[in-house]
C-alpha cells in the first residue's frame, strides 16, 4: 500500500464516521418533549419494554433491549414475524413497545401495532418518516430526522442506525437514572463480568490480615516497628493503643520524614508513638474495593490500614501492589 493508498482510505473512513456523528449531534439538538413522555411512560408503567423491528432495525432494537435490561429496565426484543406467529403472548397488560422502522413502512411491524392498540398497550414509534403509518399508529413518535445515510449511495443503515442506537442508549441511561439504578445495583446484574467483579470487590478480600498484616504497640521501638513490617513484607504497620485499637499508622514515608527532621535522638530505639500518623485514614472490611483505590490514587500513598467498624481494631492492611494487580488503579 502507497502513502496515497492509505491517506485516501484514512480520508474516506473520516468522512463517514464524520457523517455518522453528525446524525447524533443534530439528533441532540433536535430531541423535543416527546422523549421526555417516553421516559415518562415507561417508567411509570408496571411491566418490561417491548421492543420490537426487522432486518437491521431489529438487530439495533435487540442491542438498545439489552441495554435497557441491564441497566435497571426489565426488557425483551420480540421479533414481529414471531409476534404473528404467537410470540404477541410474551407481552402484558402492563408492558410498553417501541417499534423500530427507519423507513415506518415496515410491513410486518405495522402488522401487529394495530393488535397492541386494541390491547391497550402504549406504543412508541422511532422512525425518519414521522407521517408514515408507523408514526399514525404510535402514541408517541422519536422521530430522528436524517437526511441521508453515511453510505456513498444513501442505501446502507449506517446514520440511521447510529442514530437509532444512540436515542435508544439515551433512553435507557435516562430511565436508569430515573429508577435510580446505581453501580452497585448494576454489580448485581454483572456478576460474571470484570466489570462485576470490581464493583463488588470489597477490601476484605484484598487486604492481607491475620499474621501478614503488621501490627505493633505504641510501646514499641522503630526497631521492633521495621521488623514487623519487614516479616510480612508490607510497606508499613498498624499501631495500636492499650485497648487494641488502631492508635496510629507508620510507613516507609514516616521513616524517610523522621530522619530527614531530626527527629530520631534515640536513633531506631525511639518510640514508634513519637513518630507515627495519629488519626490515619483508615477503610472497613466492607469498603469497596473501588473506594479504596479512589482513597489511595487521590491521597497519593501505598497502603491503607483496615479497621473493624465495631471494634476499632486494626484487622488488616490494603498494599497498592494489590490493587495494581486486580485492575483498580
Amino acid at each position: 500500500m502507497t502513502e496515497k493508498e492509505k491517506e485516501e482510505i484514512l480520508q474516506k473512513a473520516r468522512k463517514y464516521l464524520q457523517a455518522e456523528g453528525n446524525a447524533v449531534l443534530s439528533l441532540a439538538m433536535n430531541i423535543d418533549e416527546n422523549f421526555a413522555k417516553a421516559a415518562y411512560i415507561i417508567h411509570s408503567r408496571k411491566g418490561k419494554t417491548v421492543i420490537t423491528g426487522v432486518g437491521k432495525s431489529g438487530l439495533i432494537g435487540r442491542k438498545i433491549s439489552a441495554t435497557m435490561a441491564s441497566t435497571g429496565t426489565p426488557s425483551a426484543f420480540m421479533h414481529p414475524v414471531e409476534a404473528l406467529h404467537g410470540d404477541l403472548g410474551i407481552i402484558s397488560k402492563d408492558d410498553t413497545v417501541i417499534a423500530i422502522s427507519y423507513s415506518g413502512k415496515s410491513e410486518e411491524t405495522n402488522r401487529i401495532l394495530p393488535l397492541l392498540r386494541q390491547r391497550g398497550i402504549p406504543i412508541i414509534a422511532i422512525t425518519n418518516t414521522e407521517d408514515s403509518r408507523l408514526a399514525n399508529l404510535a402514541d408517541i413518535v422519536l422521530p430522528l430526522r436524517l437526511e441521508k445515510e453515511a453510505c456513498p449511495y444513501n442505501i446502507v443503515p449506517t446514520s440511521s442506525t447510529t442514530a437509532t442506537l444512540a436515542i435508544g442508549d439515551a433512553l435507557a441511561l435516562v430511565l436508569m437514572e430515573m429508577n435510580g439504578f446505581d453501580k452497585e445495583c448494576f454489580a448485581k446484574l454483572h456478576p460474571g463480568g470484570n466489570l462485576g467483579k470490581l464493583l463488588n470487590l470489597k477490601a476484605a478480600a484484598l487486604m492481607h490480615s491475620g499474621k501478614d498484616n503488621p501490627v505493633v504497640s505504641e510501646d514499641s521501638s522503630i526497631s521492633e516497628a521495621l521488623k514487623a513490617m519487614s516479616d510480612t513484607k508490607a510497606g508499613a504497620v498498624s499501631i495500636t493503643g492499650p485497648d487494641g485499637c488502631l492508635a496510629g499508622f507508620f510507613t516507609d514515608g514516616d521513616l524517610r520524614r523522621a530522619l530527614s527532621n531530626g527527629m530520631l535522638a534515640n536513633g531506631l530505639n525511639t518510640k514508634i508513638s513519637e513518630v507515627m500518623t495519629r488519626n490515619p485514614i483508615t477503610i472497613a472490611p466492607e469498603t469497596g474495593a473501588l473506594q479504596a483505590a479512589a482513597i489511595i490514587s487521590s491521597r497519593h500513598i501505598d497502603n491503607l490500614p483496615v479497621v473493624d467498624s465495631v471494634s476499632g481494631k486494626p484487622v488488616g492492611i490494603i498494599d497498592e501492589k494489590d490493587l495494581l494487580r486486580e485492575g483498580l488503579l
